[in-house]
């Protein structure tokens, strides 16, 4: 009989949704991957078009789903929405820049059926921060956010996007979200797309990505509150590797559930829909696999050739293809993209050198 080949998924469970309900912004962030503005953006979905795609989702899967932007605050049906996905059984949840937040906006927030909010913090002080953000007051706005939602118990968590800028802020910002009260620090490794391509000079080079990395491993369980990194696949990797030196058997004992996941879910366990319906593996991946407006999601996410190809290992190129640790990494898809034009190309910011033989 002949053995399966366990990196062809030939089914994939949808676990994550990215929903940019607007596009529309007040800040311009240097990193931002849609290049947001003020606005408005024309052809955004409709409240009726959003009810009857969470319908859709709901009907098949029951992801988290987040709200995004752009500033999702700016969208004035955001709370119907969050109201009619939590109806639907869907755990929703939401990510703000955290400068519109008032108590009585996190109240809503709340009444609505909001389960976590993420704000965004990128440097440990307003100067920093701001300069990131470029509108000045952008720093205090967004610790006035977090203050508000803290009031009415609303559990959040701080996302950090690391670029050589501020690299040696991280641990100033990690006790920050610790100080606030976080209940987690996500860390995103910059994807050079929409404005981010201007600071590709500034994307962290291969040897100082596996330095931060290791920083962050060491940190776990010496912090308060979860440590997850986002855009940065390697992390699961060096995970193993260092569990391994240590003689460790059980990486699901010493690492919960980062044991359990992998790197790069695009396309596998997560996707994205953008303001006006398109479907792409991630908010960085700019590969359109369908339009909700056209066809159903859960067609659009069962039978896209791009999902199909993301979701079959042995399509993989270069040391991605042929690396031991594939099925727990897989490399950052959008970064392949961005910088080779090939979202199946190895992980352009990866210093590991796979085995020859691999196993699958």
């Amino acid at each position: 009989m002949k053995k399966p080949d366990h990196s062809i998924q030939t089914t994939s469970s949808l676990r994550l949704l990215a929903w940019e309900i607007t596009r529309q912004c007040n800040l311009s962030c240097t990193h931002c991957r849609a290049g947001a503005r003020a606005g408005p953006y024309e052809e955004e979905l409709a409240t009726s078009e959003c009810f009857r795609l969470l319908d859709h989702i709901a009907s098949f899967s029951k992801p988290i789903v987040i709200l995004t932007g752009g500033e999702p605050l700016l969208r004035p049906d955001v709370f119907e929405i969050s109201r009619y996905g939590t109806e639907k059984g869907l755990r929703m949840v939401m990510a703000s820049n955290g400068t519109l937040i008032t108590h009585k906006i996190a109240q809503e927030m709340v009444d609505s059926g909001i389960k976590r909010l993420s704000i965004s913090i990128d440097g440990a002080n307003s100067e920093s921060h701001d300069r990131f953000r470029q509108v000045d007051g952008a720093f205090n706005g967004a610790i006035n956010g977090i203050r508000c939602a803290k009031e009415v118990g609303l559990d959040f968590q701080i996302n950090t996007t690391v670029t050589l800028d501020n690299m040696d802020e991280l641990a100033s910002i990690q006790d920050l979200a610790v100080n606030l009260g976080a209940v987690a620090h996500h860390i995103f490794l910059l994807v050079p797309t929409g404005r981010g391509r201007n600071l590709v000079d500034r994307v962290l080079p291969a040897m100082e990505y596996e330095k931060v990395l290791n920083w962050l491993y060491e940190g776990q369980g010496k912090v308060p509150i979860h440590i997850k990194v986002t855009c940065a696949p390697h992390y699961y990797r060096i995970m193993r590797q260092r569990a391994k030196e240590k003689g460790e058997t059980s990486t699901h004992a010493s690492h919960g559930l980062d044991a359990v996941t992998r790197g790069c879910l695009g396309g596998i366990a997560f996707c994205f829909i953008s303001h006006t319906g398109d479907v792409q593996p991630c908010g960085y991946l700019e590969l359109n696999c369908g339009n909700i407006r056209h066809q159903s999601f859960k067609t659009i996410w069962q039978e896209s050739e791009v999902f199909k190809n993301l979701r079959d290992l042995n399509r993989y190129k270069g040391k991605c293809g042929r690396c031991e640790y594939r099925h727990i990494c897989g490399g950052c898809r959008a970064r392949a993209y961005a910088l080779t034009g090939d979202y199946l190309a190895e992980e352009p910011f990866c210093i590991y050198q796979p085995s020859s033989a691999r196993k699958d």
